[in-house]
């Protein structure tokens, strides 16, 4: 069972350090059965204790699964290149529309927020030993939570919505562990979870947000938590409407140990009501970043949940980068009370794009998803053909392989760099790219 690979050690430290070296060596490749542990242990003349022990490390390390009475395995390694590296660069001349970036003319000047800022910091100077989270930052997140609907807790600040998401899950779950994801969803998102050592379970999404019938599959299957984009979902725009939401919440409350993230993608940029499904699990957070409204390299976003789950964030935060910069916070704060942004234009900006491309390509005969935010989704027969053909008609996509696991081929469409006289020159390249290649005679 073991081939050449020799195990050896007499602590589980010792023990589990052996796997690990033949696992980074290659000779315990992914998919490799273990012994069993009482095997094991008395090959090696320790106590079986010892080698569950040392299975326990790895484990939780992610290093191996282990499946019952198929017995322990090496896990498969996550992948190496993330899914962001299937984008397409625009050479010159070409329209990017594959990027997901926002509009730079709709994003508010940052020098008055970062002055106003700087200022406050020189009265109080941000030092070690400070609260991780302005007070003034959380009093003022937390009332715009109360207005959405958003059950009562505490207020942490992560660097960003992914670096949320990522604490939430690590301080809930173990390698392993499923969770239940957007299909097509987040590229960041999908390559996160394995990259946790955890495993996806795909469920469906209609203009409405997931498909409550595909939760209750994966839940019930055992996924211990599920990632739920509530407006401007990426890639395809969805955004969980009441009805949705009141389903939704009804699964969950079958399933109350199951941990719920909802990223509010489309908070400051969408008009749409937001529906929050927080308040029937026992953790759960709810996680709204400044990225796409404010600027994206701003890395702030606001977590609240219940408290066990903020808690844990933040003890876990502290061991680690301690705090996201209160500079930063206090501008973004400036930014909120300022009325920087200007919500209903921006979504009006957006939403007049996105209809009016969505529009044209029905009047040519290729349907589009695009209910809210920045993004359109194309279904199209080939993927990679569709990528190509519009790169030559002058128009970067980002591949929809981006975003989906198990859903049918599509190309994304961010609508920002478009002004009206592109809708029509770009409906008509997608027209010509999203159906089957035509055939071509040699005779």
């Amino acid at each position: 069972m073991l081939g050449e690979y020799r195990i050896t050690g007499r602590r589980a430290s010792e023990i589990a350090a052996a796997i690990e070296r033949g696992v980074g060596s290659g000779d315990l490749p992914p998919g490799h059965v273990l012994p069993p542990m009482r095997e094991l242990a008395a090959r090696l003349e320790v106590n079986p204790n010892t080698v569950a022990a040392a299975y326990r490390t790895l484990r939780e390390r992610g290093v191996i699964e282990t499946a019952g009475r198929r017995g322990s395995r090496v896990r498969d390694a996550p992948a190496s290149t993330s899914r962001g590296s299937l984008r397409i660069e625009a050479p010159p001349g070409v329209r990017d529309l594959g990027t997901g970036n926002p509009d730079p003319e709709l994003l508010p000047g940052l020098g008055p927020a970062l002055a106003a800022a700087a200022a406050a910091d020189a009265e109080s100077r941000g030092l070690y030993g400070q609260a991780p989270v302005v007070p003034e930052f959380a009093a003022y997140a937390r009332a715009a939570l109360d207005a959405d609907g958003v059950p009562a807790g505490p207020v942490a600040v992560t660097s960003g919505a992914l670096d949320g998401i990522e604490r939430v899950l690590a301080a809930h779950l173990r390698p392993g562990d499923t969770v239940a994801v957007e299909d097509p969803g987040w590229g960041s998102v999908l390559d996160l979870v394995p990259a946790l050592g955890l495993r996806v379970a795909p469920v469906g999404v209609d203009d409405s947000g997931p498909l409550a019938a595909e939760v209750e599959r994966v839940l019930r299957a055992g996924a211990r938590a599920l990632v739920v984009t509530c407006r401007a979902q990426n890639p395809t725009g969805a955004s969980v409407d009441a009805p949705r939401a009141r389903e939704l919440r009804a699964v969950l409350a079958r399933h109350p140990d199951v941990l719920l993230i909802e990223d509010d993608h489309g908070h400051a940029i969408v008009d749409l009501p937001l529906c929050p499904l927080a308040g029937v699990s026992d953790h759960w957070a709810f996680i709204r970043s400044a990225a796409k409204a404010y600027g994206p390299d701003l890395r702030v976003a606001t977590l609240t949940g219940d408290v066990v789950t903020v808690d844990r964030v933040e003890g876990r935060q502290g061991l680690g980068p301690g705090w996201v910069s209160r500079l930063l916070q206090r501008a973004v704060l400036q930014l909120w009370t300022s009325g920087a942004v200007d919500t209903r234009t921006v979504a009006r900006s957006y939403g007049d794009r996105r209809d009016a491309l969505i529009q044209a390509l029905a009047e040519r005969g290729v349907g589009a998803r695009g209910r809210s935010g920045m993004n359109v989704w194309v279904p199209v027969s080939d993927e990679t053909g569709a990528v190509a053909r519009l790169l030559h008609a002058g128009w970067a996509a980002a591949p929809g392989a981006r975003f989906r696991l198990d859903t049918p081929q599509a190309v994304r469409l961010t609508v920002s760099p478009l002004a009206a006289a592109d809708i029509g020159p770009l409906a008509d390249a997608v027209a010509a790219a999203a159906g089957p290649a035509r055939p071509v005679s040699y005779g």
